[in-house]
């Protein structure tokens, strides 16, 4: 039984939610966003709120309804509020920049990295080693954040690398001297 499927998704004010078809659009103050449903899974609008249903009761439809309705959720909280993600650069040289829509990265390779960003993402670099990256579309930045991050994963002797803000890195014991 799905718990959070079951849950109505309520629509704050300035927020226009349309159906069209197998397509859900949710438009906001920060933009707009669409996404197709599955065809197993009902979406309802009503007057202040977004229900989503299942015809049948089976554990891939059980499934189905509560990542729709989790995924519609966040295209709402999108609209509104936006979403962020930090990523942090540790390591002697390792630096970033940005030269408009592209972030340019020194992580200790002959070379330089840049990376494009795309379309619908913004970021900002404070101070060389800290990257926000911006967006209305939750699953976009994580996908862009876990780009970047692979570019250089954080080691575990050092932590040399970018990481997550919230992430610890496990630190392991490096050699000990000869007897």
């Amino acid at each position: 039984m799905s718990r959070i499927g079951k849950k109505p998704i309520m629509i704050p004010a300035g927020v226009k939610v349309s159906l069209a078809g197998e397509t859900i659009s949710v438009q906001g103050p920060k933009g707009q966003l669409s996404r197709l449903i599955p065809a197993t899974v009902e979406v309802g609008v009503e007057a202040d709120a977004i229900v989503v249903k299942r015809p049948e009761s089976g554990r891939v439809d059980t499934s189905l309804q509560g990542l729709t309705r989790t995924l519609v959720a966040n295209m709402v909280e999108g609209v509104t509020k936006g979403y962020e993600r930090v990523l942090q650069i540790n390591g002697v040289g390792y630096r970033a920049e940005m030269k408009g829509a592209v972030l340019n990265l020194a992580l200790g390779y002959s070379h330089p990295i840049e990376y494009p960003l795309p379309k619908g993402i913004d970021a900002e670099v404070e101070k060389q080693t800290k990257i926000t990256l911006k967006g209305i579309d939750k699953e976009l930045i994580g996908a862009t954040a876990a780009k970047i991050r692979s570019f250089r994963a954080p080691e575990p002797y050092k932590g040399k690398g970018i990481k997550y803000a919230e992430e610890r890195i496990m630190r392991k014991a490096g050699k000990t001297g000869k007897k």
